[in-house]
């Protein structure tokens, strides 16, 4: 057994810094969250509480502090975060944070237009207090980025504060780095990955087919995020070649 090991990918101990796998909570319950936990705490990084389910969800306190005693990242989507910006309403974010302890935020402008330098500002002022996560893209599939602006954004989010620049897939990874029916935009990805460093990056990949990609890629320590709370185990078992998608990559 130990001998097999050995010929299996390296996973590096939590805390990551690479390797991250981001997993989307659509509002579970406590008793879900505590199943997954129990289940697969030591596979996961961070918890995204997606959109504006944390207003919303009962026990939130509680799930938060699961999480966190567990080891795991929480964050509020950023949704939640740009509803608070377009009301003007920075100082009540900044107390619902506070309320809800914690200690991460997402920075994203997915359903609100913003001037970049405004976004990389407010980057720059929450990562005085927070770990700051931003992310890239729109929500809208008719709004197309340039390759060029997608470089330029990254690295200026990532001078401003930024930990981690999420690419923006939605949860149905179609949006962003994929095409409408999910196909990923390699030439995109290609050039972004020329001029910024893969481990900065934290890639939308909700759907198997992008998570075998990106793996195949990059290797078995590329981030992913947006990940079901489900597909855990079987992303891990694709990340260590213990899957037919990947099983010939470390023979």
């Amino acid at each position: 057994m130990l001998e097999f090991l050995n010929n299996i990918p390296k996973r590096p101990e939590k805390p990551r810094n690479n390797g991250l796998t981001m997993i989307m909570d659509k509002g579970l319950s406590l008793n879900e969250a505590e199943n997954m936990v129990v289940l697969k705490s030591e596979l996961t990084d961070i918890v995204k509480l997606g959109f504006g389910t944390s207003l919303l969800t009962r026990y939130i306190d509680k799930k938060i502090n699961l999480y966190k005693g567990a080891g795991i990242d929480v964050y509020v989507g950023g949704t939640l975060f740009e509803a608070f910006i377009a009301r003007n309403q920075l100082d009540d974010f900044y107390r619902l944070m506070d309320k809800l302890k914690l200690e991460m935020v997402e920075v994203s402008d997915g359903c609100i237009q913003m001037e970049h330098d405004k976004k990389c500002e407010l980057i720059n002022k929450l990562s005085r207090d927070f770990k700051v996560i931003s992310e890239i893209g729109s929500k809208d599939e008719n709004m197309i980025i340039e390759d060029d602006k997608w470089i330029t954004f990254m690295k200026k989010e990532l001078e401003a504060g930024s930990w981690k620049v999420i690419a923006e897939a939605r949860e149905g990874g179609n949006v962003g780095m994929f095409e409408p029916n999910g196909d990923i935009k390699n030439s995109l990805i290609r050039k972004i990955t020329a001029e910024i460093n893969v481990s900065n990056i934290l890639w939308e990949a909700p759907l198997k087919k992008q998570q075998v990609w990106f793996i195949n890629s990059f290797g078995a320590n590329v981030n992913l995020g947006n990940i079901s709370p489900n597909s855990i185990i079987s992303l891990e078992c694709l990340r260590l070649g213990l899957r037919g998608d990947t099983f010939n990559n470390y023979l």
